[in-house]
């Protein structure tokens, strides 16, 4: 008999994961618990505009690519995909605009005007970028976790130097570059990975090499056509998709699953891959009996942000935008220090403005433009309707003053998102956007396990294990599970 898999979530790692299940052959159900596929990287669509809901950077191609191409696939099969140049704009403040060009030769001539001598620092930098990328992206992403002896052979153990996980990121930045605006630029891909720069390992330097070496792309139409390519080639390979099925228990006879059940119907598996949320999962559908964990560990967790996301239609076009705006026109280390060390809603936010139809018109009707505007903020804070708009206005009044023009009174459309619609939509931990900060002790094997040790054919995948938070790590953990199933319980 085919062995049947169930998996929980239909989101980067779930739909992962279960194509490569199938493409073994196993028979593999997706029980998604909302109207439609994709997880945090949902679309919805009002008055002629279309939102991705999450997701907003596409970098990393080559792990897209290496995903499509395990099924004879190409990436363009499924969306068209454009280098985006600039490739983002910072705003320092109202005249003080970085604007990051896509190409290295204008790179480093921008380094050169912030800082006389810094390109030569760049290329350093970055060229060491590079080698913690290949190392970190083809060997340790890929590992499953288990235990400190898989990164326990002589060439490991030498590139451990090399990737820096005992420095701080923000100690080996400042050791290489002085301009303040430049170790900003440096600093920022690392924010939303669980810790301030100083205590993030160096090793996530990769993500600057990611970004400035690899490119900020973007798939037109948006985010969610990557979901749209990934549903078709997972239902292509015999993957069912059972939307508006909310799991609400897993049923665990001695030790080995045989039934998920949702609201109105119960699933038989052989296998369980737990895509949602790893806490929600172990705490809500598991029987104490059967949890790996308590949940002293998981409040003793460091989790990544938290965000408060407005999503807005403007009827005009607002030709200062970029596709992708940063404001760091606040105190940086300050707004840091809220979301991790003494977490509170921030004094002076930094945030994001997402522009996609200044790219892509097709996101917003003829004229209009189509705003994703994102606050970092701390997981677990009180979420209110008061508070969300006292944001709201301090970020359009800096967003106005530095556009130099009214957007307020042209938004024909407005929805907010934060921490109590995470935890009602995703049932994310505490509210939490990215999934598990990736602290030192919190890094590889650290992290919660993909395999259940209380429920023997119980796995799980995404943000909060192994390799950690944002989407290429999590098309990664898909595949990295979909091996150690393959390792342990075969299709037949």
């Amino acid at each position: 008999m085919t062995k049947q898999v169930v998996v929980i979530g239909s989101g980067f790692a779930g739909l992962s994961a279960a194509t490569c299940l199938a493409d073994k052959g196993y028979e593999v159900t997706i029980l998604e618990k909302n109207t439609v596929a994709g997880g945090r990287a949902r679309k919805f669509e009002t008055d002629g505009f279309v939102f991705d809901m999450g997701p907003s950077w596409y970098w990393m191609p080559d792990v897209f690519e290496h995903y499509f191409n395990l099924f004879g696939k190409k990436a363009a099969d499924y969306y068209d995909l454009v280098r985006l140049d600039p490739s983002y704009s910072v705003y320092f403040g109202k005249e003080d605009i970085m604007e990051v060009p896509a190409q290295m030769g204008a790179l480093y001539d921008m380094f050169e005007q912030y800082e006389p001598g810094s390109s030569k620092n760049l290329k350093k930098f970055l060229k060491e970028a590079q080698y913690k990328y290949e190392v970190g992206i083809k060997e340790f992403v890929h590992k499953p976790g288990h235990s400190i002896l898989e990164f326990a052979d002589i060439r490991v153990l030498k590139s451990l130097f090399r990737l820096q996980m005992f420095t701080s990121m923000s100690k080996h930045v400042r050791k290489l570059f002085k301009n303040e605006q430049l170790i900003q630029l440096l600093e920022f891909p690392v924010l939303f990975l669980g810790a301030t720069p100083a205590n993030t390992p160096a090793l996530y330097s990769l993500m600057n090499y990611a970004d400035m070496a690899l490119g900020t792309w973007y798939p037109m139409g948006g985010m969610h056509k990557i979901i749209e390519g990934m549903v078709s080639l997972a239902e292509e390979k015999g993957v069912q998709i059972a939307l508006n099925q909310e799991v609400k228990q897993i049923y665990v006879p001695n030790g080995h699953a045989t039934r998920v059940i949702t609201q109105d119907k119960g699933y038989h598996a052989d296998i369980i891959v737990g895509g949602a949320d790893y806490h929600h999962i172990e705490q809500q559908l598991l029987q104490p009996e059967h949890r790996r964990y308590n949940e002293q560990y998981w409040d003793k967790r460091t989790m990544a942000p938290s965000s408060l996301l407005f999503y807005l239609g403007v009827n005009k076009k607002i030709p200062a935008l970029h596709h992708h705006n940063l404001f760091f026109d606040a105190d940086f280390d300050q707004h840091a220090i809220e979301i991790y060390d003494n977490p509170q809603w921030p004094s002076k936010p930094l945030f994001y403005v997402c522009a996609p139809s200044v790219t892509d018109q097709s996101v917003a009707p003829d004229g209009h433009e189509n705003l994703f505007v994102l606050i970092p903020l701390a997981p677990g804070l009180e979420d209110n309707e008061s508070l969300r708009e006292k944001y709201f206005d301090i970020v359009l009044d800096r967003l106005e003053n530095h556009m130099g023009e009214n957007i307020r009174n042209h938004i024909v459309y407005k929805r907010s998102f934060a921490h109590k619609d995470f935890e009602k939509d995703y049932h994310a931990y505490k509210g939490n956007a990215y999934g598990l900060a990736n602290t030192l002790f919190q890094t590889a094997f650290l992290k919660p396990k993909i395999r259940s040790k209380k429920v023997s054919n119980l796995y799980y995948t995404g943000q909060l294990t192994s390799p950690g938070p944002g989407v290429p790590p999590s098309l990664i953990s898909g595949q990295v599970v979909a091996k150690e199933i393959f390792k342990h319980i075969k299709p037949n």
